[in-house]
């Protein structure tokens, strides 16, 4: 156990998340998503909700702010303009972890599948609403 670190982070995911430089992606998705098929390391969180994991991970993981985009979503019914609920608490959640406002960069889900083979690391949850996936970008600590 670790002080004022939050326990979902698990020393396995820790490691990850430390060994991530900048620039690199780690995608976090639902139940749904095919995790395994990307062929990058899988972190199983379990029973744990999209916005849980995303809350925890934010804690320690700093977002890119050398891009437009440092937080992706996969596009809901190939309408770019279509969010589900969850999509949209997930950004106010990273907005406020981040202390500045951000905007989605979207992506047609066929090309997220191709997009997952390239990042460094897959976080699994049981979340049960479908698009609940998304690829975060690992930016600096300027302190």
């Amino acid at each position: 156990m670790l002080k004022d670190i939050d326990p979902l982070l698990s020393g396995e995911l820790l490691k990850i998340l430390d060994e991530m430089g900048h620039g690199d992606q780690l995608l976090l998705c639902d139940r749904n998503y095919p995790a395994v098929a990307s062929g990058r390391p899988v972190i199983r969180l379990g029973d744990v909700s999209v916005l849980r994991a995303a809350q925890a991970i934010l804690s320690v993981f700093p977002l890119d702010s050398f891009v437009a985009h440092p937080l992706e979503r996969m596009e809901v019914n190939d309408d770019p303009s279509t969010t589900t609920s969850l999509q949209n608490e997930l950004l106010e959640l990273a907005s406020q972890a981040e202390s500045r406002p951000l905007q989605y960069g979207v992506i047609p889900r066929l090309a997220f599948y191709t997009r997952a083979k390239s990042v460094f690391a897959v976080v699994h949850t049981l979340e049960a609403q479908p698009y609940g996936c998304f690829i975060l970008q690992k930016g600096v600590i300027f302190d």
